[in-house]
Protein backbone atom coordinates (compact mmCIF):
# COMPACT_ATOMS: atom_id res chain seq x y z
CA UNK A 1 0.00 0.00 0.00
CA UNK A 2 1.37 3.68 -0.83
CA UNK A 3 2.75 5.05 2.07
CA UNK A 4 1.60 9.15 1.80
CA UNK A 5 4.48 11.86 3.33
CA UNK A 6 1.29 13.42 4.63
CA UNK A 7 -1.72 11.66 6.53
CA UNK A 8 -3.12 14.46 8.21
CA UNK A 9 -4.16 18.05 6.23
CA UNK A 10 -5.09 21.27 7.68
CA UNK A 11 -7.05 23.51 5.52
CA UNK A 12 -7.79 27.10 6.27
CA UNK A 13 -10.78 27.89 4.96
CA UNK A 14 -11.21 31.55 3.73
CA UNK A 15 -8.74 32.75 0.28
CA UNK A 16 -7.55 28.45 0.50
CA UNK A 17 -10.86 26.66 0.38
CA UNK A 18 -13.45 28.78 -0.37
CA UNK A 19 -13.63 32.82 -1.96
CA UNK A 20 -15.09 35.08 0.40
CA UNK A 21 -14.36 38.32 -0.83
CA UNK A 22 -17.48 39.62 -1.03
CA UNK A 23 -19.48 39.05 2.21
CA UNK A 24 -16.46 39.75 3.95
CA UNK A 25 -15.41 42.88 2.14
CA UNK A 26 -19.55 43.85 2.53
CA UNK A 27 -19.36 42.88 6.15
CA UNK A 28 -16.64 45.19 7.17
CA UNK A 29 -17.96 47.72 5.29
CA UNK A 30 -21.41 47.54 6.81
CA UNK A 31 -19.38 47.60 10.14
CA UNK A 32 -17.67 50.94 9.66
CA UNK A 33 -20.89 52.71 8.01
CA UNK A 34 -22.07 51.66 12.13
CA UNK A 35 -19.16 53.33 13.57
CA UNK A 36 -19.50 56.26 11.22
CA UNK A 37 -17.25 55.72 8.53
CA UNK A 38 -18.39 55.79 5.04
CA UNK A 39 -15.29 53.73 3.42
CA UNK A 40 -15.52 54.47 -0.40
CA UNK A 41 -12.31 52.09 -1.50
CA UNK A 42 -14.32 48.73 -0.56
CA UNK A 43 -10.50 47.06 -1.94
CA UNK A 44 -9.09 48.71 0.98
CA UNK A 45 -11.30 46.01 2.81
CA UNK A 46 -9.62 43.33 1.19
CA UNK A 47 -6.95 43.18 3.76
CA UNK A 48 -9.39 42.25 6.38
CA UNK A 49 -10.29 38.54 5.14
CA UNK A 50 -7.85 36.17 7.19
CA UNK A 51 -6.60 38.00 9.74
CA UNK A 52 -8.45 38.33 13.35
CA UNK A 53 -11.04 41.04 12.80
CA UNK A 54 -10.30 42.74 16.43
CA UNK A 55 -6.47 42.75 15.27
CA UNK A 56 -7.81 44.43 11.68
CA UNK A 57 -10.31 46.78 12.86
CA UNK A 58 -7.60 48.20 15.41
CA UNK A 59 -4.69 48.18 12.71
CA UNK A 60 -6.24 49.66 9.93
CA UNK A 61 -9.04 52.23 11.37
CA UNK A 62 -7.43 52.66 14.88
CA UNK A 63 -10.20 51.39 16.64
CA UNK A 64 -9.95 51.29 20.59
CA UNK A 65 -10.31 47.60 22.13
CA UNK A 66 -14.04 48.26 23.35
CA UNK A 67 -14.79 49.71 19.49
CA UNK A 68 -12.99 46.97 17.90
CA UNK A 69 -15.31 44.62 19.75
CA UNK A 70 -18.29 47.04 18.51
CA UNK A 71 -17.01 46.54 14.78
CA UNK A 72 -16.77 42.45 15.05
CA UNK A 73 -20.77 42.82 16.74
CA UNK A 74 -21.65 44.18 13.93
CA UNK A 75 -19.61 42.83 11.24
CA UNK A 76 -21.53 39.81 12.52
CA UNK A 77 -25.05 41.30 12.69
CA UNK A 78 -24.07 41.99 8.19
CA UNK A 79 -22.57 38.04 8.07
CA UNK A 80 -24.67 36.03 9.64
CA UNK A 81 -27.46 37.27 7.90
CA UNK A 82 -26.27 37.94 4.42
CA UNK A 83 -22.51 37.92 4.18
CA UNK A 84 -21.96 33.83 4.98
CA UNK A 85 -23.82 33.17 1.31
CA UNK A 86 -21.46 35.75 -0.57
CA UNK A 87 -19.32 33.29 -0.59
CA UNK A 88 -17.39 31.09 -4.28
CA UNK A 89 -15.80 27.75 -3.36
CA UNK A 90 -12.45 27.50 -4.65
CA UNK A 91 -12.13 26.18 -8.56
CA UNK A 92 -10.97 22.20 -8.18
CA UNK A 93 -11.27 22.04 -4.17
CA UNK A 94 -14.00 19.71 -3.91
CA UNK A 95 -12.19 17.73 -6.40
CA UNK A 96 -9.22 17.64 -4.31
CA UNK A 97 -10.83 16.91 -1.32
CA UNK A 98 -12.62 13.95 -2.79
CA UNK A 99 -9.68 12.36 -3.86
CA UNK A 100 -7.70 13.06 -0.75
CA UNK A 101 -10.62 11.31 1.28
CA UNK A 102 -10.82 8.86 -0.53
CA UNK A 103 -6.93 8.03 0.02
CA UNK A 104 -7.58 7.39 3.50
CA UNK A 105 -6.34 10.73 4.35
CA UNK A 106 -7.56 12.97 7.72
CA UNK A 107 -8.75 16.39 6.62
CA UNK A 108 -8.91 19.06 9.58
CA UNK A 109 -9.97 22.53 9.22
CA UNK A 110 -8.24 25.13 10.99
CA UNK A 111 -9.62 28.77 10.31
CA UNK A 112 -9.58 32.25 11.75
CA UNK A 113 -13.66 32.73 11.40
CA UNK A 114 -15.87 31.25 14.05
CA UNK A 115 -16.00 28.08 14.22
CA UNK A 116 -19.98 28.18 14.08
CA UNK A 117 -19.75 29.88 10.81
CA UNK A 118 -17.33 27.32 9.41
CA UNK A 119 -19.13 24.54 9.91
CA UNK A 120 -21.97 26.28 8.07
CA UNK A 121 -19.84 27.51 5.18
CA UNK A 122 -18.49 23.95 4.79
CA UNK A 123 -22.54 22.71 4.80
CA UNK A 124 -23.77 25.38 2.15
CA UNK A 125 -20.73 23.70 -0.37
CA UNK A 126 -21.13 20.28 1.16
CA UNK A 127 -17.28 20.23 1.66
CA UNK A 128 -18.05 19.34 5.82
CA UNK A 129 -18.33 15.72 5.04
CA UNK A 130 -14.79 15.28 3.75
CA UNK A 131 -13.71 16.74 7.44
CA UNK A 132 -12.41 15.29 10.23
CA UNK A 133 -13.01 18.26 12.75
CA UNK A 134 -13.78 21.82 11.87
CA UNK A 135 -12.07 24.36 14.71
CA UNK A 136 -11.96 27.91 14.34
CA UNK A 137 -11.89 30.51 16.74
CA UNK A 138 -14.37 31.60 19.39
CA UNK A 139 -17.21 34.08 19.60
CA UNK A 140 -16.02 35.61 22.89
CA UNK A 141 -13.07 36.88 21.22
CA UNK A 142 -10.80 33.73 22.33
CA UNK A 143 -8.39 31.79 20.35
CA UNK A 144 -8.20 34.07 17.85
CA UNK A 145 -4.40 33.29 17.12
CA UNK A 146 -3.53 31.05 14.11
CA UNK A 147 -0.85 28.93 15.97
CA UNK A 148 -3.54 28.95 18.70
CA UNK A 149 -5.93 26.81 16.13
CA UNK A 150 -3.75 24.75 14.43
CA UNK A 151 -2.36 23.60 18.33
CA UNK A 152 -6.55 22.97 19.42
CA UNK A 153 -6.62 20.71 16.20
CA UNK A 154 -3.50 19.02 16.96
CA UNK A 155 -4.78 18.46 20.31
CA UNK A 156 -7.92 17.15 19.40
CA UNK A 157 -6.81 14.65 17.06
CA UNK A 158 -4.37 11.73 16.50
CA UNK A 159 -2.79 13.72 13.46
CA UNK A 160 0.12 11.82 11.66
CA UNK A 161 2.60 13.55 9.74
CA UNK A 162 0.72 17.42 9.54
CA UNK A 163 0.95 19.77 6.94
CA UNK A 164 -1.22 23.19 7.21
CA UNK A 165 -2.38 24.54 3.67
CA UNK A 166 -3.25 28.09 3.97
CA UNK A 167 -3.16 31.57 1.77
CA UNK A 168 -2.00 34.06 4.44
CA UNK A 169 1.22 34.49 6.21
CA UNK A 170 -0.66 33.59 9.49
CA UNK A 171 -1.07 30.10 8.11
CA UNK A 172 2.05 29.97 7.69
CA UNK A 173 3.44 31.23 11.01
CA UNK A 174 0.88 28.98 13.10
CA UNK A 175 2.24 26.04 11.29
CA UNK A 176 5.90 26.92 12.35
CA UNK A 177 5.04 27.98 15.91
CA UNK A 178 3.98 24.18 15.83
CA UNK A 179 6.44 22.58 14.07
CA UNK A 180 4.34 21.12 11.21
CA UNK A 181 5.26 21.31 7.59
CA UNK A 182 3.31 23.85 5.38
CA UNK A 183 2.02 25.28 1.81
CA UNK A 184 1.26 28.50 1.22
CA UNK A 185 -1.11 29.13 -1.87
CA UNK A 186 -0.78 32.29 -3.74
CA UNK A 187 -4.53 32.04 -5.59
CA UNK A 188 -6.20 33.40 -1.83
CA UNK A 189 -5.10 36.27 -0.14
CA UNK A 190 -1.74 36.08 0.10
CA UNK A 191 1.36 37.49 -1.86
CA UNK A 192 4.38 35.39 -2.82
CA UNK A 193 6.88 37.97 -1.34
CA UNK A 194 5.01 38.15 1.86
CA UNK A 195 5.01 34.64 1.84
CA UNK A 196 8.61 33.86 1.11
CA UNK A 197 9.06 35.90 4.22
CA UNK A 198 8.07 33.14 6.63
CA UNK A 199 9.57 30.00 5.12
CA UNK A 200 6.76 27.77 4.22
CA UNK A 201 7.53 24.18 3.13
CA UNK A 202 5.99 24.39 -0.18
CA UNK A 203 4.49 27.50 -1.94
CA UNK A 204 2.00 27.04 -4.92
CA UNK A 205 -0.04 29.09 -7.02
CA UNK A 206 -2.68 26.12 -7.97
CA UNK A 207 -4.50 23.94 -6.59
CA UNK A 208 -3.34 20.92 -8.99
CA UNK A 209 0.30 21.14 -7.37
CA UNK A 210 -1.85 21.35 -4.26
CA UNK A 211 -2.27 17.73 -5.50
CA UNK A 212 1.19 16.94 -6.67
CA UNK A 213 2.88 17.59 -3.75
CA UNK A 214 0.29 15.70 -1.66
Amino acid sequence: MKRHKYEAILFDLDGTLTEPKEGIVNGVHYALSKMGIDEKDKEKLVAFIGPSLYESFSKFYGFSTDDAKKCVDYYRDYYSEKGINENLLMPGMDTLLDSLKKEGRKLYVATGKPTVYAEIVLKNFDLHKYFEIVIGSNLDGSRIEKGEIIAEVLKNTNCKSPVMIGDREHDIIGANENNIDSIAVTFGYGTRDVLEKYNPTYIVDSVNEIRDIL
